[in-house]
Order: structure tokens, then C-alpha cells, then sequence
């Protein structure tokens, strides 16, 4: 594949991509099914110019370290990434190696599989030693019946199996629990009973050196489209989000505070927050053409930069809600109004355009 000049002249970098195995675990936010489906368009190739969305900005280098993206599937091309600036990326795996440059994070992810861990606990000690100071994120929306689907009673005594053995293998590293699809009442709940099992079961609160949660404003209701009910919760409905609450930047930045203010509730103030997921999960045809979504990638990273809280937010960055962000995702065929990239045209998208336009320098 030969690089097109507009690309060239965007990026300065080669994207051919060169062909890795691709991930065979490769789960997302949420199977979204709403009624009467409608397959999305092809993404939109831009030109490299700005996408005609008012407010743009660029990220200062010194914060681009919070950027993370994340990659369903990977054709091998670290330039790719570095063109991007991402400080960090995700692939829902554990792994005793970074496959994706020096210059980038992998932050390891333990799935929940059958209701036991997807690495076992001698692996996962061992890939801890091999890794220190790696940040761990136990589950993928364990919340989730199509994710890691466990009762919150399952998440308490799993997330206490991964804690251990990564702690054993390096105490310096940093685990971090939740996962959780959105932070709704409903699913705080399961969180809630979470923390309760471990402290019965264990004698201790659940420990944590920081959260992760996926920031999604998705249904809430049995065998409907969006995230249904977790495992173990008895009722059938929860927030009944429409299609449209999917870009709404007022809800988005609620749920953030919520959350926080959840943590601090429970012993967990100010300690870090990662949104290990978000974006838009929807098609084009359902009302999220590419300038509505190049407006919500813009402002929720705008949020993410600014939003301080004294009393919520983590003393140790200003107050600051959010340390990292990840947005979903780089490329999936199953989800594409979120690619950054078209690698099969080998260019980006008029979203990947808009990215790069946020990291000039």
C-alpha cells in the first residue's frame, strides 16, 4: 500500500500498515442492537483540514500523556500511534510485553471468563514482575451480560484473586477495580455489592489504588438494546436512556461527578480515575453524522482536561476528576463512527483528521 500525499502532509509518517495476528478477545463497550437496525455508511474520508466544529483547541504536549486509544484491532504500526500522540492504549489483554513502543503505555486489562480469571494467578504474578509499575484494570464490564457478566458477589472474590497475585508479583503496581459500562444508579448498585461481599468475606474494604469505569449512556433494560441489567440485580429497568442520550455532553459530564462523588463516599477520595472506554457507539444513520461526532470527541476531551473538583477530584493533579481517557477506538468494523483511522483506504477519517488537529503543535 503506497501513502497518499494528503496523509503524508497531515501526519509526516507512514501508515502503511504491516499485518500483526489480530486479537481473538477483542470485546467493546456494549452489543447495541436497537430495533429496526440500520447498517452504518462507510466512514468518511476527509481532506486534511479542520473540521468546520467551533471551540477547537490543541491539547498541550505535557497532557497528551492522558490520551489513550484503543485497539479492537492492530496492524502493527507504532507510527500510527505516534502520530496520534496517545499516551496510552488498551486491547482488554494482559501482557508480559509492550507491543506497541517505548513511547506508548499498554495498561493491562484482567477479563472476567466463566466466572474465573481469563489469566490465571501464577501468570498473572509473573507478568506483574515482568512489567513494574503497570497499571491493571480488573474486568471489562463485569456489568455486562455479552462482557465479563459476573454477580457483584463473583467481582468481589475475583477481583481479590487478580489484586493478590499482582501485588505479589509487584507491589508497586497500580489496580485498578470497576469496569463498569456507565455509572448509573443501577449499576452503582452492583458496586455497591461488590464492596459489601468483600468486606464480609474478607473483613476489609475492597483495595483499590484507583478506578476505572466506562463512561456509555446506554439502556438500561432487560432483553433491550444497550447494556441490560448486571448479573445478580432482580429489577428490569434502570435509566432508559434513548438512542440520541448517546452524544449528550450534559449527561456525560454528570455521570463523571457522580461517579466521583461514589468514591468519595466510600473511602476512595481522590484517588485516580481512568474512563477505560467512551465514545459513540451508534451508526451515522441513527442521528451521529461525523461533525456530531467530531463535536463530542472535542468536548469531552475538553472536559477531561479542565473539570477540578477540590473535594472529589485527585489532590495530586490539581483536583482534577479524570486522569485518563481512552476513546473507543482506533478502528472496528463492528463500531466504526468511532475509527480514527481507515486503514483499508490507508488514511484517516474525517474524526482521525480532527484528533490530529487537537495535537498540532
Amino acid at each position: 500500500m503506497t501513502v497518499t500525499a494528503t496523509v503524508i502532509a497531515t501526519v509526516g509518517v507512514d501508515v502503511t500498515p504491516t499485518l500483526e495476528e489480530e486479537p481473538t478477545d477483542t470485546p467493546v463497550a456494549a452489543e447495541v442492537t436497537p430495533t429496526e437496525p440500520v447498517a452504518a455508511a462507510p466512514p468518511t474520508v476527509a481532506p486534511p483540514i479542520v473540521v468546520p466544529v467551533t471551540g477547537g483547541y490543541v491539547i498541550p504536549a505535557e497532557e497528551r500523556f492522558r490520551l489513550g486509544v484503543s485497539l479492537p484491532t492492530w496492524h502493527g504500526n507504532p507510527n500510527v500511534l505516534g502520530a496520534l500522540q496517545v499516551g496510552w492504549v488498551m486491547d482488554w489483554r494482559s501482557r508480559d510485553t509492550n507491543p506497541y513502543g517505548g513511547g506508548v503505555s499498554h495498561l493491562q486489562t484482567v477479563r472476567l471468563m466463566h466466572d474465573q480469571l481469563s489469566v490465571d494467578a501464577g501468570t498473572l504474578t509473573a507478568m506483574a514482575a515482568a512489567r513494574p509499575g503497570s497499571t491493571w484494570m480488573i474486568s471489562n464490564e463485569p456489568d455486562v451480560r455479552w462482557q465479563d457478566d459476573v454477580t457483584p458477589e463473583t467481582y468481589a472474590h475475583l477481583y481479590r484473586a487478580a489484586h493478590q497475585a499482582i501485588k505479589d508479583g509487584d507491589g508497586s503496581a497500580v489496580v485498578a477495580a470497576g469496569g463498569i459500562a456507565q455509572p448509573s444508579a443501577l449499576r452503582l448498585t452492583y458496586l455497591d455489592r461488590a464492596l459489601a461481599e468483600y468486606q464480609r468475606t474478607f473483613g476489609e474494604p475492597l483495595p483499590a489504588d484507583a478506578w476505572h469505569i466506562h463512561n456509555y449512556m446506554l439502556r438500561e433494560e432487560r432483553d433491550s438494546w444497550g447494556v441490560d441489567i448486571p448479573a445478580g440485580i432482580t429489577q428490569d429497568t434502570g435509566v432508559l436512556y434513548e438512542i440520541a442520550d448517546s452524544g449528550n455532553l450534559e449527561t456525560f459530564k454528570a455521570q463523571i461527578v457522580t461517579f466521583r462523588r461514589w468514591m468519595a463516599d466510600r473511602g476512595y477520595r481522590g484517588q485516580p480515575l481512568l474512563v477505560s472506554e467512551f465514545g459513540i457507539p451508534m451508526p451515522a444513520d441513527y442521528g451521529f453524522a461525523p461533525d456530531v461526532v467530531v463535536s463530542f470527541l472535542r468536548e469531552t476531551t475538553r472536559y477531561f482536561l479542565t473539570a477540578t473538583d477540590p473535594s472529589l477530584g485527585d489532590p495530586t493533579d490539581g483536583g482534577r476528576l479524570v486522569q485518563r481517557w481512552c476513546w473507543f477506538s482506533l478502528e472496528f468494523a463492528d463500531y466504526p463512527t468511532g475509527d480514527l483511522l481507515d486503514s483499508e483506504a490507508n488514511r484517516w477519517t474525517t474524526l482521525g483528521y480532527a484528533w490530529l488537529d487537537m495535537v498540532k503543535d
